[in-house]
């Protein structure tokens, strides 16, 4: 008979008990929040590639070691009698409930968006733990140490979600023309200073135009750099096989491959 969820859970739990007792792991005696944070941020990555190949036996995989990191994180936290992991999960659960009261209490939606709306509107009503006497504002749940990409997403979506939006992509597309002439503007004048900010400027509305069509702008500019990868790597081979090498090769040689590696669907 196979075991519950709850059960493999306590029997995680009880082995990272072990691991960080007396007579447990060195290694992991010795960890801290701080030299946990590089590992974190490698499987959140690791758990993105088995997604995007669809490799479901590494994700499977890729999620334990996520689990293990959360778990590791929250006994280190016992440890400093700040919270445990019992108190980690009743704040997930609470929070899942109280922030969808369209299906746990009596709240009506007709739409995905004014679900999000209302999600939105009961985030900033909640009081910040860490600041109890200061409501959150709406663009403050934005770790700034996301990927800039991701966080001008998400800075957009939750502004959007309380109504400061474009109303049409046209609107968008005029603004992301608008920021292609004022970058060359600048860079035309010799305003260097300016020309980072007006790229900014540009990176940012197409960030918008992206939201705008529901499309993530990470997983689009991700999927883009492996095209790029794969036709830069068939350019590569083909030089290779030539004999040739692509240090010496010309501008227009590996243009006339980069096209074959497009014709080739690369």
């Amino acid at each position: 008979m196979s075991q519950s969820a709850a059960e493999t859970f306590s029997e995680l739990l009880a082995i990272m008990e072990r691991l960080r007792s007396p007579g447990g792991c060195p290694w992991d005696r010795e960890q801290t929040f701080a030299s946990l944070r590089p590992y974190i941020l490698e499987e959140t990555y690791e758990i993105l590639e088995s997604i995007d190949k669809e490799r479901f036996a590494d994700l499977k995989e890729e999620l334990g070691d996520t689990l293990l990191h959360i778990v590791f994180l929250a006994k280190i936290a016992q440890e400093q009698r700040l919270f445990d992991m019992a108190e980690v999960i009743n704040g997930i659960n609470e929070k899942l409930v109280r922030r969808h009261p369209h299906v746990f209490g009596e709240t009506k939606v007709e739409s995905v968006k004014q679900v999000l709306t209302n999600w939105e509107t009961i985030k900033l009503g909640e009081a910040d733990a860490n600041e109890p006497l200061r409501g959150k504002t709406v663009l403050g749940g934005v770790p700034k140490s996301v990927p800039a990409l991701l966080r001008a997403y998400r800075v957009q979506e939750k502004a959007a979600g309380v109504g400061f939006d474009w109303e049409k992509v046209e609107q968008i597309l005029d603004k992301v023309r608008e920021e292609i002439e004022e970058l060359k503007s600048a860079r035309a004048e010799g305003k260097f200073e300016e020309v980072e900010d007006e790229l900014g400027d540009l990176l940012f509305s197409i960030v918008n135009l992206a939201r705008f069509w529901k499309i993530s702008p990470e997983e689009a500019l991700r999927g883009t750099t492996e095209k790029f990868i794969r036709r830069f790597n068939f350019i590569e081979e083909r030089l290779k096989a030539q004999g040739k090498d692509i240090h010496k090769s010309s501008l227009q040689e590996m243009d006339k491959l980069w096209d074959e590696a497009k014709g080739r669907g690369h």
